[in-house]
């Protein structure tokens, strides 16, 4: 028994079990004599529903985690270096992308029998903005043990149309020959601009997963409707026959007591008889 172990399994569970399950964890501690390890248990907080669907995310979909990172890299280089119009593109591709994101954690968390409305929506989309912008923000989220939604007030600064990023100018990159700089401005943008569209097309390609899974969900359900309504009326029918099978043992049963006491009267009247038979003959002998 180890912490991250604890850990990971108390906040790959459902809010409402998380209490119980780690006063349990917490007991096992004690009892293994490991007060220090009960002690950090203790401390581990029951996570926001909308932490819980951020952390469903990571674990649900693990590969979809270091991509992500990988594009909050590029976001984030690029958003020093890049002008207005650069920048304007890639926070529109940055929007799809949480937008695609916060509706997959929605469809997970419906999966898990917790649907989320669209304030919880908005909270997940905010942890997703601070991850793409802050580092410090994405290995907390890839941890899968948020407790709280991350706050988006760390994101990328806003840019408006036709204007360039607010602040004082970046200092100029030192002149090398060859256009070096530039260059390597051109390669960082073509880096990110790859990742977001990688990004894109593989969220595109889990949505429609997504979708036939639900339309799968939902064919699983009318078939177990069907045989749950076939369960209810061969109950129905062994209910009868055991109704009926409990009378004809009842009816068996009052038959052979009957028999048995005609036979007890055919013996009685039998030794009557004989009895009977035996003075007979005496009378007759003595006549004689």
């Amino acid at each position: 028994m180890d912490y991250d172990s604890v850990a990971d399994e108390l906040y790959a569970l459902r809010p409402e079990e998380f209490t119980a399950a780690r006063a349990s964890a917490m007991a096992s501690a004690r009892t293994a004599g490991d007060r220090e390890l009960a002690a950090r248990i203790r401390a581990l907080r029951k996570p926001s529903l909308a932490a819980w669907v951020s952390n469903l995310l990571v674990r649900s979909s693990p590969g979809e985690v270091e991509p992500l990172l990988r594009l909050g890299e590029g976001l984030r280089q690029a958003h020093q270096d890049l002008d207005g119009a650069q920048l304007r593109e890639l926070s529109r591709r940055q929007h799809a992308l949480i937008r695609a994101l916060s509706l997959q954690a929605r469809q997970l968390a419906k999966e898990a029998g917790h649907p989320i409305g669209e304030g919880v929506q908005r909270e997940v989309e905010n942890t997703l903005h601070a991850v793409l912008a802050d580092p410090e923000a994405a290995r907390a989220w890839a941890g899968g043990r948020l407790t709280r939604p991350l706050d988006a007030a760390v994101g990328f600064p806003a840019v408006a149309e036709g204007a360039r990023p607010q602040g004082p100018a970046p200092a100029p990159a030192p002149s090398r020959p060859g256009g070096k700089a530039s260059e390597q401005q051109r390669r960082r943008l073509d880096r990110a601009r790859k990742e977001a569209e990688a990004a894109e097309r593989e969220l595109r390609g889990l949505r429609d997963e997504a979708a036939a899974a639900d339309r799968a969900v939902g064919e699983a359900k009318r078939q177990v409707d069907a045989l749950q309504r076939q369960v209810e009326e061969l109950t129905g029918e062994l209910e009868r026959i055991r109704s009926e099978h409990q009378q004809a043992r009842f009816a068996e049963r009052t038959a052979r007591e009957r028999a048995r006491t005609a036979g007890r009267r055919v013996r009685e009247a039998g030794r009557k008889a004989a009895t009977a038979a035996d003075r007979l003959e005496r009378l007759t002998s003595s006549d004689a």
